[in-house]
């Protein structure tokens, strides 16, 4: 999951980052809402976390102008002003969800999730399924046909990123820049390594294979039923 943050105060910033970075998103910074408008509308992100109070582009001129070019990344919004009426404001311009300064950082994280399970249509707020595969996003316990599977910080990330986009195929690049926060490099051969650490965690030992290959293509996750000797 990529996450934009469009924060001019640099220890906030910091802060928001390295949780992130820890709880396995991607993120991209920008420090102005000029710089942030222009990488909303540039690159593809799960969600979004803007500050009001902006140099170049305030954060509401932002949003509003991510609406009106129909660009429906979820928004939360970020703001020393408290008031119902500042945050009424910031729904109104088009935000999805408001966090008063200062805040806890699980807060933040929760209610970042809470955006990207709604704008993804997930029924289940706390668990991602395919087959007899299923991971927690809270506890981020990983269960396949009712064994717990021990994955690394970025390997979990990873198999979400492919459990999201369950039969959809994904390329390297759209790996690389979900889960890892830079743009892929044809030279390096780690999405390569960590997919296949990922496949002997979660297939090896079951008859039916879930992560599969699409030579030249990408990967996808799926259902394939085993093959009749």
């Amino acid at each position: 999951m990529k996450i934009l943050l469009v924060e001019d105060d640099t220890k906030i910033a910091e802060f928001i980052i390295k949780g992130l970075k820890y709880a396995g998103y991607a993120v991209d910074h920008a420090s102005d809402g000029e710089d942030g408008l222009d990488l909303a509308l540039a690159e593809p992100y799960d969600a979004a976390i803007v500050d009001i109070m902006l140099p170049k582009r305030d954060g509401l001129s932002l949003v509003r102008h991510l609406r009106e070019q129909k660009v429906n990344i979820p928004v939360l919004i970020l703001s020393a002003k408290g008031s119902v009426d500042d945050r009424v404001r910031g729904l109104e311009t088009g935000a999805d969800d408001y966090l008063p300064k200062p805040f806890a950082f699980s807060e933040l994280l929760a209610r970042v999730q809470a955006l990207i399970r709604r704008a993804g249509g997930i029924t289940d707020p706390t668990r991602l399924t395919m087959g007899d595969l299923s991971i927690n996003l809270l506890t981020r316990e990983v269960v396949r046909e009712g064994k717990s599977v021990g994955l690394q910080p970025l390997e979990f990330s990873l198999l979400e990123y492919l459990m999201r986009h369950a039969g959809r195929i994904v390329s390297k690049t759209m790996i690389m820049e979900h889960v890892w926060d830079y743009h892929f490099d044809p030279q390096t051969n780690v999405v390569e390594a960590r997919i296949s650490r990922l496949r002997d965690k979660i297939d090896k030992g079951f008859e039916k294979k879930l992560i599969h290959t699409v030579r030249g293509v990408g990967y996808v996750l799926k259902e394939t039923r085993p093959i009749s000797q």
